[in-house]
């Protein structure tokens, strides 16, 4: 394909885009329009975003080049994304949240718990945990859309990042919610089509299907680099070595932390609020299940073939063939597609970062604009909210603009998966246990929601500070402190995510916690 071509291509996809944005700006008129689309949206239009919005270029680019590194074992995730992210996440909890907060009258994920625990502290505290950790994980979906466009057109990491946070910034400041919503339908449908396609194209380039190819992959196991063979890697269709370091990774802090911490995202929760009814939600699920398990499902396949790929023609290894994992997935497309497709899978990254991205910015923007600072002032100076909220979005997309920019081009840690493990990880230990027992535990009280909350935070944080190796070490505040990377030196305790300990514990802090204080 020629520069004209793939430049007009964009050019479409991007007045797409625009016009979508100004759609939803000319139908929002107040608050609640910009914050759930009035809650009158069509189920097939928030199951598209739902998908869109789970699926960033976390889970195309950077829990790609997972599965390039490590294997087939992250398919595990496209279960528990599929079955948690959709099946129990609709079905368990999207209906009773629509349902109360309709009857609450709410519009954000703070406002849902703040009210339902009839607590402004908790409202806010929610509203602060969103803000202050939900850039880190922005900045990391819009690295990954940053490498697909320097691949695709060869341009600067910083210039890339200027013009790709520049697009994402216009629809979601304008449109609210609804821009959001209806750019996501058309990102879910191109994202779709486009994995559908890929994995088509992958087994022609390799000469090979199904079973022939896997069989082909298992045979260069013995190819895995020594460092990784050290730490559990068996070869790209096993699972790591159990108990080993990577085994601990691979489980506990992206299986488990990113399969569980879904059922607590925000950005998620809040779309079971753009709808007038149980049965529009029902109708969500089945376009879910098959969204996820085609784009999700793909990539991570890919990812682990792409071994097979470059073994056959280049005598090496996924890994070797890059300076970072996240660049895996772009280079490797770059190399086995034709060039007409790379166009077409450079929009895909760029639909599933912006997709995810104006979810969060979205997010971000409610929680410091209608949470916080609603919570803060007059009900006469809530007439304001909705420019407050849009001033919110400019705040949230400059604090992400800065960290990606920190974080920078050249960064061989798999920065994406990481953040996104991380933030989901932090969500269901703060928020998970308070969310379900307001759902379904009739004896849960404010108090114990409140302490499980702190109790999931710190919990959190401590364990990144003192235990697990990968945050710990990098930070280095356990080693000025006492000496030491991390506080437990010995086994793999060292290995084993937050989410292990901080989830536990909040979820027994707000049991016992409510049991021992009068519920209202």
């Amino acid at each position: 394909m020629d520069n004209f071509s793939m430049y007009l291509i964009v050019m479409v996809y991007f007045l797409a885009v625009a016009f979508l944005g100004y759609l939803g700006y000319k139908k929002t008129k107040d608050s609640k329009d910009f914050l759930i689309g009035g809650g009158e949206m069509n189920p097939i239009v928030m199951a598209l975003s739902y998908g869109a919005t789970f699926i960033s270029a976390s889970a195309i680019v950077g829990f790609g080049g997972v599965a390039a590194t490590f294997g087939m074992g992250i398919q595990w995730l496209m279960f528990l994304n599929m079955f948690v992210g959709v099946v129990i996440a609709f079905i368990i909890f999207g209906r009773p949240t629509r349902r109360i907060g309709a009857k609450l009258k709410v519009s954000t994920f703070a406002q849902f718990l703040g009210a339902f625990y009839d607590s402004k502290k908790i409202r806010i505290f929610v509203a602060a945990v969103i803000f202050i950790c939900m850039p880190l994980y922005a900045a990391a979906v819009l690295r990954g859309g940053v490498f697909c466009m320097q691949e695709v057109f060869g341009i600067d990491f910083n210039l890339a990042l200027l013009i790709f946070t520049i697009i994402v910034a216009s629809y979601v400041i304008a449109g609210g919610m609804k821009g959001v919503m209806y750019t996501d339908a058309l990102q879910a449908v191109i994202m779709f089509l486009c994995m559908a396609f890929l994995v088509i194209g992958v087994y022609k380039a390799l000469g090979m299907g199904f079973s022939e190819a896997n069989a082909a992959l298992g045979a260069i196991s013995d190819q895995v680099p020594e460092k990784l063979a050290a730490v559990g890697h068996r070869g790209w269709t096993s699972m790591p070595a159990f108990a080993s370091q990577q085994w601990y990774t691979l489980v506990t802090s992206l299986i488990m932390g990113v399969g569980i911490g879904c059922l607590a995202q925000p950005q998620l929760v809040v779309r079971f609020m753009t709808v007038n009814s149980t049965k529009k939600l029902n109708q969500g699920v089945a376009i879910g299940c098959v969204f996820l398990l085609i784009t999700v499902g793909v990539v991570y396949h890919v990812g682990a073939l792409s071994n097979l790929y470059f073994w056959q023609n280049d005598g090496n290894i996924s890994i070797n063939m890059v300076d970072a994992s996240d660049k895996i997935i772009p280079y490797f497309i770059g190399r086995v597609m034709p060039t007409w497709f790379v166009t077409i899978f450079m929009l895909c990254i760029l639909s599933a970062s912006m997709s995810t991205l104006s979810a969060q910015f979205h997010t971000m923007a409610a929680a410091a604009g209608s949470d916080i600072y609603g919570s803060c002032v007059s009900e006469s100076a809530k007439k304001k909210m909705t420019v407050v909220i849009r001033l919110a979005v400019l705040v949230s997309i400059l604090i992400s603009f800065i960290i990606c920019f920190v974080l920078g081009e050249g960064n061989d840690s798999p920065i994406i998966a990481i953040s996104t493990s991380l933030f989901m990880g932090i969500c269901a230990s703060a928020f998970l246990p308070s969310y379900f027992c307001a759902l379904y535990w009739k004896k849960v009280t404010t108090k114990g929601a409140y302490a499980s909350m702190w109790v999931g935070v710190v919990a959190t944080i401590l364990a990144l500070l003192f235990l697990h190796a990968k945050e710990a070490t990098a930070l280095g505040i356990c080693k000025a402190i006492f000496g030491t990377d991390v506080l437990v030196t010995n086994g793999m305790i060292k290995f084993i995510d937050p989410i292990m300990f901080a989830f536990p514990l909040s979820c027994i802090t707000i049991v016992v916690v409510s049991l021992l204080t009068k519920k209202k």
